[in-house]
């Protein structure tokens, strides 16, 4: 095992990124996803004021800045990014990390703890990864002597890594979402309503690469008094998830086809025509967008809209896929996702639906819907409602009105 001379490590940070499933695409594909994701940070951290240089190498991606625990906290949350850590960057060196980490563990490593040391060496000579992680040990030992190892269950751990350009030190692995890099799957018009699932829906699109546009379509005087605001403070949520990209929010009031619907057509059959529409004008919406898919919150068998014939009944009135992420999640799962990316705490207020109707269809047949339909002119409704649309956009959390 290496003898350790005591030095003076330095006391630079250094902010360290680490992507995942990057590495399992061809070598063109993962440059390209990295060269993005790296874009995606630059503007992250442009939108926030903050002044950066960031180096990539093989597996990392570091960010030198001033501010590096400001810098962590704006990628946390972006795409593409599994965790990021704020490290004390000292030279490549078995004796210079091992004295870093004696540096950094008694801030939080007390006597009677357990610790762990996790090492990780890359195109570095003269030491395996296991020795780096036994010397580390011994001389966090030595300045904590009555803490023990536990490398199971610690309640503390040191993350060490030496690389051929420099070593480093952090104590944090701080989760980010994952997924792909924004912008890298093309765009995709999500429905967004005032309620749990739709935003969740749109945020999991994000979390995959794709770029969104959001539509919400308002029922007048058949929807809930805040539904419309609650739908604008999701799209702006969300927007601060992708720092730097402005996205669209089509805001479409439908008073028109609610009068239709609640007069001319079986109420038992309103949900699903209501659910047909919405989706005919996402195909319209999408096509000016250059979005290549539809996405929304419906989840299987959770209501009586979502059952599996009449999602059928629904997919059926449009040519354009529909995406539907959630359509496997226990309602817990959503609602646990909603909280954790902040959109739950917006959903409160008047937001119910009055042309729901007490029984509606839970096996709507394409022969009477089709009847149901023919009631009223579904090409005419269109035309009125888009003439009623607004456009806002979300950048950085905040919102204008085109």
């Amino acid at each position: 095992m290496p003898e350790v001379q005591t030095r003076n490590p330095g006391h630079r940070k250094v902010v360290m990124i680490r992507y995942g499933e990057l590495f399992l695409k061809s070598e063109r594909v993962m440059q390209r996803f990295i060269a993005q994701l790296c874009d995606n940070i630059r503007l992250a951290l442009a939108a926030e004021g903050i002044h950066h240089a960031i180096t990539t190498t093989r597996g990392r991606i570091f960010i030198d800045g001033e501010d590096p625990d400001g810098i962590a906290r704006i990628v946390q949350r972006t795409f593409g990014i599994v965790d990021v850590s704020v490290c004390l960057r000292t030279e490549p060196t078995i004796a210079a990390i091992a004295e870093s980490a004696a540096l950094v563990a008694p801030r939080h490593l007390s006597a009677g703890m357990t610790f762990a040391v996790r090492a990780r060496r890359e195109n570095v000579p003269g030491f395996s990864s296991q020795e780096l992680a036994a010397v580390t040990g011994a001389r966090v030992r030595a300045v904590v002597p009555e803490a023990s190892v536990d490398l199971d269950q610690p309640e503390y751990e040191l993350f060490v890594e030496a690389r051929d350009t420099m070593g480093l030190v952090c104590e944090q692995r701080l989760t980010a979402p994952g997924g792909l890099p924004y912008a890298t799957q093309g765009r995709v018009l999500a429905l967004l309503s005032g309620g749990i699932d739709s935003p969740v829906a749109s945020w999991q699109m994000m979390r995959r690469g794709c770029a969104v546009s959001h539509l919400h379509v308002h029922a007048g005087p058949w929807g809930g008094a805040d539904t419309k605001g609650v739908a604008i403070e999701h799209h702006r949520i969300l927007s601060t998830w992708c720092s730097g990209f402005s996205i669209p929010l089509h805001l479409v009031d439908a008073t028109p086809f609610y009068e239709a619907i609640t007069e001319r057509i079986e109420p038992r059959y309103r949900c699903v025509l209501c659910k047909r529409f919405m989706l005919r004008l996402g195909e319209l919406f999408a096509t000016e967008n250059q979005a290549i898919a539809l996405v929304t919150g419906e989840n299987l068998g959770q209501v009586a809209s979502q059952t599996l014939v009449n999602l059928a009944a629904i997919s059926g009135s449009v040519q354009i896929p529909i995406l539907r992420p959630l359509i496997t999640y226990d309602k817990q799962d959503i609602i646990t996702i909603a909280r954790s990316i902040g959109t739950y705490a917006a959903i409160h207020g008047d937001l119910k639906c009055r042309a729901v109707p007490r029984y509606p269809a839970t096996a709507a047949l394409a022969d009477a819907v089709h009847r149901e339909e023919e009631k009223i002119r579904v090409p005419d409704l269109l035309t009125a409602v888009r003439a009623h649309t607004r456009v806002l956009h979300a950048l950085n959390g905040k919102i204008r009105e085109e």
